[in-house]
C-alpha cells in the first residue's frame, strides 16, 4: 500500500505543471526574443537606408559636381549635357531618371567625360527600388530638377525624388542634415511647405511615400 501512494504522489508531481516562476522565466525569455528580432528588423532597415545615402544619392551628387568641375557645365543643362533644351542656362532640365539612359542622355555625357555613372538596383540608373518600413516595395525615381523653395522664395538646381519611403526620407535628412526639418537644410521634402508644414515628416504609418528633394551646389 506505501508503494501505491508513494507511486500516486510521485504521478501527481509529474502533472502539476510549471509552478508561477517557471512560467515568468519563460515569458522572459520569450520577451527578449521577441526585442532582439525587432531590433534586428531596425538595424537592417538601418542598413539599407545607409546604402541609399551612400551608393545612390552621394553617388549622383559626387557625379554631377565632378561633371561640373570637368565641363563647366551643369549635367542636366541643354542637350550638350544630357538635357532636353537647346541652349543652356545653368539650370538643370527637369530630366527623369527613367531616360538617364536615352541616346545622348545623362549616362552617355557622363561616359563621355571619362565619369562612371552611379549604379542602380534597377534597369534605369536614375531609378531605385526600395522597400520602406510601411510602405512596402517602391520605385524611386530621380530628376535632375530646376526647383522653388516657398520656405526659401527662390529656385536651385536639386535632385528630386519621387515616391520616396517616408522611413528613408526622415533617414536621409537626419544624416544629411543632422536633425529632422523637412522644411529646410539641404535634404528637405518637396514642397517644402507640403502640410504640416511645421518642420516635422509626416507620420511614415499614414503617409507612407513622400517627394523629396536634394539641393545641389551647382553651377
Amino acid at each position: 500500500m506505501l508503494g501505491l501512494k508513494h507511486l500516486k504522489n510521485e504521478r501527481l508531481a509529474d502533472t502539476r505543471g510549471f509552478t508561477l516562476i517557471e512560467i515568468a522565466i519563460v515569458l522572459v525569455i520569450i520577451g527578449l526574443i521577441i526585442g532582439a528580432v525587432v531590433k534586428g528588423k531596425d538595424l537592417i532597415q538601418s542598413g539599407k537606408q545607409k546604402k541609399f545615402y551612400t551608393k545612390n544619392l552621394k553617388a549622383w551628387e559626387l557625379a554631377v559636381l565632378t561633371y561640373y568641375d570637368r565641363t563647366g557645365f551643369a549635367l542636366g543643362d541643354g542637350t550638350a549635357n544630357g538635357g532636353t533644351a537647346t541652349t543652356t542656362d545653368g539650370r538643370f532640365d527637369n530630366v527623369s531618371g527613367a531616360n538617364f539612359g536615352n541616346t545622348n542622355g545623362i549616362d552617355a555625357k557622363l561616359k563621355a567625360v571619362g565619369l562612371t555613372v552611379p549604379t542602380s538596383n534597377t534597369a534605369n540608373s536614375g531609378q531605385f527600388s526600395f522597400k520602406g518600413q510601411y510602405s512596402g516595395t517602391q520605385t524611386i525615381t530621380m530628376y535632375l530638377y530646376y526647383l522653388y523653395s516657398h520656405t526659401q522664395k527662390k529656385y536651385s538646381n536639386a535632385l528630386y525624388f519621387t515616391s520616396m519611403p517616408t522611413d528613408l526620407a526622415i533617414a536621409l535628412d537626419t544624416m544629411v542634415d543632422g536633425q529632422i526639418d523637412a522644411r529646410k537644410g539641404t535634404f528637405r521634402r518637396y514642397a517644402d511647405n507640403a502640410t504640416p508644414n511645421d518642420g516635422t515628416w509626416p507620420d511614415a504609418t499614414v503617409t507612407t511615400t513622400v517627394n523629396a528633394q536634394y539641393i545641389m551646389d551647382v553651377p
